[in-house]
């Protein structure tokens, strides 16, 4: 290994590390002393490592200003901009997001980049890519879960593209860390879940560089436990409590920069930027007839493998539930396409914004109760600007005998929560497959709610589904009163209009499959239509669909699940928490409808 290489390396590290203290005392905020501990690290991947096929994660988000003087560094940026770190229109923001336009995936909840790492080198096995991931995780988020969900992932998958550092430097932010700086503890961890791993002097260039020569030629997954020092290279600053995400004022930052003194060296760096664009192709759909009885979830994992024939970057990942939300015909027809997280749905998510951030479409389905698990991962796939098409399934007391735990009765809210994004509940197969059709297409986060029971067949084949839009199937002149359901209430509502109509009260059904964005005009179009009258029944609590319809129509009724169920029948427990047809025909009489 070239001496001059590892000065200038060196030198390169010096350099990184006065941008970082430079950067956040002009910003008055920001993190330095966890940028000062990996400087070495940085340096030795921008200006050696990385090559134009690699992908680089910073997992601890929070030293987010190295990350940025290194692209400055590698020309990728003017050095300039680093004076308007944090800055409102700055694209150098405190944590990593894609408003800078090398950024693919958002980070900063700590916890979260190795499963992007482990999707993105999915990805690059997939694309028959030679190029690797390279994630760098602090020490204080080796205590989350996660990491170790997706630790436990890249073993099972043998990346052997996949390498995680860790940078050891001892403090969290409160205190000290778990382990310290006992660094095998987190080596036989890793290689506890399968890893190639060993432990360097994370400020030794020549160490650093020398095990990622020895991890190329790795079959699995490969770990370096860097041990380092916070705050390193400034006396006051080095391994000392009491600093973290505190910047230097000026006279700290002068005493500071006479401790380092001035570094000059140019290196050249070969990461490129490559943000693959959205494709989609039409994919035909199924005939299916009025009155055949088949689930929304059975529709579902049909019209998948359709879009998965017709566009070859939709890929499908699962959490060991396959069977039940019917991804499993896609696991069928395109194993290759298939990814198994098994029980572990925040990884799920994190491989699915890594596989994203290369391109791909995932489909990411689940009971729709166990996405709140994950929902941590699905708030940063938006920050990450990622194309992820969720599903969940079993959704609502009306799966019957399971119990509560099963119920997803959160999830509508999770999402109608995340910027940007798409809701969409379908209540019959044909809705639902113009639906997947309209989910492949958009580019986004968006989520599609399905039903376990089977649900029978409203919708001709002629029918159209489009994003923000809404379906009146039950109208007349004379309609007193307009009940607004989804999914499996609408055929509840369904039946209470018939039940209604032969007491000669005339009562409007509003499908509103699409939740967010949905046609506001037409609703309120349709509501005055109905004097004014609206109810909202919904398989969910409170704050669903009636929280979107409340929004812009004045007193709006609700029938909803306002309790914690029980295990029953569905038809009982509809019945019982007054969601049913019965329930709906009391509460349009008790408004007065005649």
């Amino acid at each position: 290994m070239k001496v001059d290489k590892i000065e200038s390396l060196k030198k390169m590290a010096s350099r990184l590390r006065i941008h970082s203290l430079t950067s956040t005392t002009s910003a008055g905020s920001g993190h330095p002393t966890s940028c000062m501990s990996i400087a070495e690290i940085m340096s030795s991947l921008f200006f050696s490592e990385l090559d134009k096929d690699d992908e680089f994660i910073l997992s601890k988000g929070h030293a987010a200003p190295i990350l940025w003087a290194a692209y400055a560094e590698a020309g990728i940026i003017p050095e300039k901009e680093l004076a308007n770190l944090r800055s409102i229109d700055s694209m150098l923001e405190g944590h990593p997001t894609p408003n800078m336009p090398f950024i693919k995936v958002a980070t900063g909840s700590l916890g979260q980049g190795l499963s992007a790492g482990v999707g993105m080198a999915l990805a690059k096995r997939l694309k028959k890519s030679s190029g690797r991931g390279y994630v760098l995780l602090g020490d204080g988020e080796m205590a989350e879960g996660s990491v170790w969900e997706a630790a436990n992932s890249a073993s099972s998958y043998k990346l052997g593209n996949l390498i995680a550092i860790v940078d050891v430097n001892r403090l969290g932010q409160s205190g000290p860390t778990m382990h310290q700086h006992d660094v095998s503890a987190y080596r036989k961890k890793f290689e506890a879940f399968g890893w190639n791993a060993e432990t360097i002097d994370g400020h030794s260039v020549k160490e650093i560089l020398g095990a990622l020569e020895r991890f190329r030629k790795n079959t699995g997954p490969s770990a370096i436990i860097a041990k380092t020092l916070k705050g390193k290279g400034v006396s006051f600053l080095e391994d000392m409590e009491g600093w973290h995400g505190k910047a230097l004022d000026q006279v700290s930052l002068k005493k500071a920069l006479e401790e380092t003194g001035p570094a000059s060296v140019r290196l050249e760096s070969h990461i490129k930027n490559r943000k693959p664009g959205h494709e989609f192709h039409d994919f035909g759909l199924e005939n299916y007839k009025a009155g055949d009885k088949v689930s929304t979830r059975e529709a579902f994992g049909r019209a998948l493998v359709r879009s998965g024939y017709a566009n070859k970057k939709v890929v499908a990942v699962d959490a060991d539930v396959k069977n039940s939300t019917m991804t499993e015909y896609f696991f069928r027809e395109f194993p290759e396409r298939s990814f198994q997280s098994f029980i572990a749905e925040q990884n799920m998510v994190g491989m699915a914004i890594g596989l994203s951030a290369m391109g791909y479409a995932p489909f990411v389905a689940t009971f729709s109760t166990f996405l709140t698990k994950a929902y941590d991962f699905i708030r940063m796939a938006g920050y990450s600007k990622a194309n992820i098409k969720f599903v969940g399934s079993h959704s609502g007391i009306s799966i019957g005998q399971d119990g509560p735990s099963q119920m997803g009765l959160e999830d509508i809210p999770m999402f109608l929560n995340i910027p940007n994004s798409v809701v969409l509940y379908p209540s019959d197969a044909a809705s639902t497959q113009h639906l997947v059709r309209e989910m492949t297409r958009h580019e986004g986060i968006s989520y599609l709610r399905t039903t376990r029971e089977k649900t029978p067949v409203i919708y001709s084949g002629k029918e159209e589904f489009p994003i923000g839009g809404l379906k009146v199937l039950r109208k007349s002149v004379n309609d007193q009163a307009m009940v607004v359901a989804a999914g499996i209430t609408l055929h509840e509502a369904l039946e209470a209009h018939d039940i209604l109509e032969k007491k000669g009260i005339h009562v409007r059904v509003v499908d509103l499959y699409s939740l967010k964005p949905f046609d506001s005009r037409a609703l309120a179009a349709n509501s005055k239509e109905s004097s004014n009258n609206v109810m909202v029944v919904e398989d969910h609590y409170g704050i669903g669909l009636g929280s979107m319809v409340s929004g812009v129509l004045d007193n709006v009724k609700f029938l909803c699940v306002n309790e914690i169920p029980r295990s029953g029948h569905p038809k009982d427990l509809m019945s019982r928490y007054g969601i049913d047809s019965h329930a709906i025909v009391r509460m349009v009489e008790q408004t007065g409808a005649k």
